[in-house]
């Protein structure tokens, strides 16, 4: 026989206070191994962005810590570069077939860009998320690793229908967008045995941000607000999208301030102008010398007949991308990175306790595909 005890049973313990994500690493290490990295691609001809990329993510992931436990990415140079040169193998008979197109056809050749866009944005799109399931399988936390099922061409095909209802509505569908790609992305996403889900929606997302909309065209004719009002819909979308996150019983929340990304977007305007500035005095400087050595720079094709303002030039012109590059990276990789996280609160991280691992490792083929169609990010 079985008795129900009389009485109060056990108190409940309390539910354990929401974890912080940490954010540490050195700022001056990041900027050297970016700029070194930087002045790597430019010796190797931009190969080397593929073990940047990866050394980037690898330093950000070590030094987020959640409940005390650093990330750990396990991603290779070169499977990028692997995954970039199987994807050029697929695209460049694609721009060749329309270059070619475009010579015999010559009346039809604004009629050929169409589908080309429409291709070119279909498989962008596919890349986006094969090259999101190629992070995360290479993304570990306490020994599980994160992993993505689902179809990337079923997650195209819903991305061309919303592009197209954003496109028809004047940017008012982006919301909804946004929230319908993400619940796929997420419902397909798993850290371990536990499954992910999104549950921002695509109101809620619209009143935080609907004068934003309405305040574009003066964006477009005054520049000064442009910045501003990109920074702030980047802040509110970042917070949106992580009050939404869901794996298992687990979820986040963040304070972010709208106003988190002013400073981070004018410096980069900042640096852009000085550079910019030191660039065009530059040019003046060797235009200088070539003159002072007796070497004619008149006329419209100087340039072309002068070999020394020429290599200047160039020289010039790479070092300017690299120093943006260095600059970009550090502003708005490193210092977003930190800026978001830190606002970052995990409730019922518990629910991860007991996770098993499972999930099996995705190629870099999607991400190769990213970096062809210039559609890559963290």
């Amino acid at each position: 026989m079985q008795w129900t005890p009389i009485g109060p049973s056990e108190p409940v313990p309390p539910p354990l206070p929401p974890s912080r994500v940490d954010c540490s690493g050195n700022r001056t290490g990041f900027r050297k191994m970016v700029t070194k990295g930087a002045m790597l691609e430019l010796v190797t001809f931009g190969f080397y962005r593929f073990w940047l990329v990866t050394d980037i993510r690898r330093h950000l992931w070590l030094n987020t810590a959640i409940d005390g436990d650093a990330a750990e990415y396990t991603g290779r140079g070169k499977e990028l570069l692997i995954g970039f040169l199987v994807a050029l193998a697929i695209l460049v008979p694609i721009y060749l077939a329309y270059f070619l197109v475009g010579i015999e056809f010559e009346r039809w050749q604004g009629f050929a860009s169409t589908p080309l866009f429409i291709s070119f944005y279909a498989f962008g799109q596919f890349a986006i998320f094969r090259a999101r399931r190629y992070r995360l399988t290479r993304t570990v936390w306490r020994g599980v690793r994160f992993w993505m099922d689902g179809s990337g061409w079923a997650y195209s095909f819903r991305a061309m229908l919303w592009g197209l209802l954003v496109f028809l509505t004047l940017g008012l569908a982006l919301p909804w967008r946004e929230a319908s790609l993400e619940r796929y992305k997420m419902r397909h996403t798993h850290f371990g045995d536990l499954q992910g889900d999104f549950e921002g929606d695509g109101w809620a997302f619209f009143k935080r941000g609907w004068w934003l909309w309405l305040l574009t065209p003066l964006a477009i004719v005054i520049f000064p607000a442009a910045p501003f009002l990109y920074a702030e819909f980047k802040a509110r979308e970042w917070r949106w999208w992580l009050d939404g996150i869901r794996i298992g019983g687990v979820s986040l929340s963040s304070s972010l301030p709208h106003n988190a990304f002013y400073g981070l977007y004018w410096k980069v305007i900042g640096w852009w102008l000085l550079l910019s500035v030191l660039f065009g005095f530059y040019l003046a400087g060797a235009a200088g010398l070539v003159a002072a050595a007796g070497v004619s720079i008149a006329g419209p094709d100087a340039i072309g007949r002068s070999i020394p303002l020429l290599s200047m030039m160039v020289i010039g012109y790479f070092a300017l991308a690299l120093a943006l590059n260095v600059v970009m990276r550090m502003y708005l990789q490193r210092d977003i990175w930190v800026k978001v996280l830190e606002t970052v609160e995990v409730h019922n991280i518990g629910a991860a306790a007991d996770v098993r691992a499972s999930g099996e490792l995705a190629s870099a083929l999607g991400e190769g595909f990213a970096d062809g169609l210039d559609v890559a990010g963290f």
